[in-house]
């Protein structure tokens, strides 16, 4: 048993939902996985183990922001032997052409973290996804008619900034969106040799200052998780 997480060995699947909110891990665990059963909720992160297509699927809660999401990472990898990690969750546009309740995947992480500063001091690392992860999820999205942009995302420690117009700099070199976990997850994956992948569903606009309502939230997080979850499947 580890600190924040009180499953017993074997409880916890080697492939992982993670969601930042655990209302909605308790959501996709009843939504779509079959026989599924709570194994976490130590500080209300709650964190379910069922089958999705008779494969064994963990959906786990990682609250907000990089610091938050590794400590369960770090112990999903470590003390859970979790091979696969796929972050499902919400993102705000930078792009005019990337609407409301459309699906990025991120094939890069930008951040303004210090996450990574100590360990590559006055150098630059970039987190990436895992590219096997990354195609079969776009296979699906396609085979599936469900739309998705990919590209560099921003992963970024403060959610209301004093500068409202500071993503217009990442804008302009191309990134498509700001998240806030997807950098963290990349980089504790590539140090531990296993793989991750972040799929993030717009619920707001920077450019055009427009907000998803919670009837939409719901319909378009299920296109996502559908996606995250057939990703997962051999």
């Amino acid at each position: 048993m580890s600190n924040h997480l009180e499953a017993k060995p074997g409880e916890i699947a080697e492939s992982v939902l993670l969601p930042g909110d655990p209302m909605r891990a308790k959501w996709i665990a009843e939504t779509f996985l079959k026989d599924a059963h709570c194994y976490n909720d130590v500080r209300a992160m709650l964190g379910y183990t069922g089958t999705f297509k008779g494969q064994r699927i963990s959906v786990q809660g990682t609250g907000m922001g990089i610091p938050s999401a590794l400590i369960y990472c770090h112990e999903l990898i470590n003390e859970y032997g979790v091979k696969n990690l796929i972050r499902v969750g919400s993102a705000g546009s930078y792009q005019p052409d990337i609407k409301l309740r459309d699906i990025v995947i991120a094939m890069a992480a930008s951040s303004t973290s210090g996450i990574n500063n100590s360990r590559f001091i006055n150098a630059d690392y970039s987190p990436t996804a895992n590219f096997e992860l990354l195609m079969k999820a776009a296979n699906y999205a396609r085979d599936h008619g469900i739309p998705i942009k990919a590209g560099n995302v921003l992963s970024t420690d403060e959610f209301y900034e004093d500068d409202f117009d500071a993503y217009k700099l990442w804008a302009e070199f191309g990134v498509l969106c700001v998240e806030m976990e997807a950098a963290g997850l990349y980089t504790i994956a590539a140090k531990h040799n296993v793989r991750a992948l972040a799929i993030l569903t717009i619920s707001d606009s920077l450019v055009t200052k427009q907000r998803s309502t919670v009837e939409e939230r719901e319909s378009t997080f299920t296109n996502m998780v559908k996606i995250a979850l057939n990703t997962l499947i051999d």
